[in-house]
């Protein structure tokens, strides 16, 4: 009826398949508040705060796979060690949590506890554990503002036993009264050498094999986001293992993964409609290798393509957006042109217009504005 905890060798075995089973955002999340990247000036002040165990309300906020999350972690298991961690901290994600119910009952009714006594730890480590616990609200900028409102008399009432840290995307989604009573600190998006290192680090423990291309296509696919890069590489890991013998991968794969039209697909698109590409050759056979017809037909056709492959209208639209925005030859006037389809494009797309009929104006407009 109750199975016996597992001791020894049997212990150490289930909990290296549990730690190879994890994904590798979790396996890879920083330990202690060293580890974070390209966030030197956060980790210095926190490392101060860390000495003195003596923090305020936090406020974190910057673009989404940037460390927020991580480095709160890191700092309260510093903070209170592995055993404590469990009746110190409460983690909440805001985005499914958001309500004023939940401000009212489990926030406060964590808030309001007295903390427990040191847990000793096994190892024998020594941890600063202050006599107070950490509520962390991740995706704060999603509760309500009467969430926030009921918020504010909590953290007041409780701040001698009780600290908040609140993690979002958009602090100006977090109403001012919230947010004077924090400390600030804004996570910088990461710069390409600091998440091409990480991606290296994890590439050469898990032993997968990755080129200089792909990781430049991890990084470009995923807009910053060190999470989402990590999170591609694995699911790119799985599929070249699922062969035998393992498959390398390529900056193909990866834009696969990540749902993004390949390069190679959206030049040829450009140069049907009179993009230039610089330094390439590729073309887009829309013809079977006739003769091609000019104007509307040869964009008509090139677009019923597209579509065939099942391309996403908006993603297809956001890199044609990039190519020829930052085109190096195009005119500052042609450049305007372009940016006011797409604009009325994006607009139409959110409205529920019909894609292949979008894709379509979007590429005649440009033809016309190029040609």
């Amino acid at each position: 009826m109750f199975l016996r905890p597992q001791t020894g060798k049997n212990a150490q075995k289930q909990a290296a398949e549990d730690l190879a089973l994890q994904p590798w955002v979790e396996k890879y999340r920083p330990k202690t508040i060293d580890d974070v990247s390209s966030q030197e000036h956060i980790v210095a002040v926190l490392q101060k705060m860390l000495t003195s165990t003596n923090l305020p309300h936090m406020l974190f906020y910057g673009p989404p796979g940037t460390g927020k999350t991580s480095t709160i972690l890191a700092l309260a298991r510093q903070l209170f060690g592995p055993d404590n961690f469990k009746n110190r901290v409460l983690e909440l994600n805001a985005s499914d949590e958001r309500g004023i119910t939940i401000v009212r009952e489990k926030i406060k009714n964590f808030a309001r506890q007295t903390p427990r006594a040191q847990i000793v730890t096994p190892d024998g480590k020594t941890y600063p554990c202050p006599p107070y616990k950490i509520i962390i609200l991740d995706e704060a900028d999603s509760m309500t503002h009467d969430a926030q409102s009921a918020l504010r008399r909590i953290m007041e009432t409780y701040a001698r036993i009780t600290r908040f840290c609140l993690v979002c995307n958009y602090v100006t989604r977090i109403i001012e009264p919230l947010a004077s009573r924090c400390s600030k600190f804004r996570f910088r998006p990461l710069d390409t050498s600091a998440t091409a290192q990480r991606i290296r680090h994890i590439a050469e423990a898990e032993k997968v094999p990755v080129t200089p291309e792909v990781i430049d296509t991890l990084i470009s696919v995923s807009g910053g986001d060190l999470r989402r890069s990590i999170t591609y590489l694995q699911s790119a890991s799985r599929l070249s293992s699922s062969t035998d013998p393992p498959t390398e991968i390529i900056s193909r794969d990866i834009q696969e993964i990540a749902g993004v039209v390949p390069d190679k697909v959206v030049n040829s698109f450009g140069q049907v409609l009179g993009v230039e590409i610089i330094g390439s050759n590729d073309s887009m056979d829309v013809d079977d290798g006739r003769r091609r017809r000019k104007g509307f037909e040869e964009v008509k056709t090139a677009v019923k393509v597209l579509v065939r492959e099942g391309y996403s209208a908006s993603q297809l639209l956001t890199q044609l957006h990039d190519l020829t925005i930052h085109h190096p030859t195009l005119s500052a006037k042609q450049k305007a042109r372009c940016a006011m389809v797409f604009a009325d494009a994006d607009k139409a797309l959110c409205d529920g217009a019909d894609e292949e009929l979008q894709i379509l104006e979007v590429s005649l407009q440009i033809y016309k504005a190029l040609t």
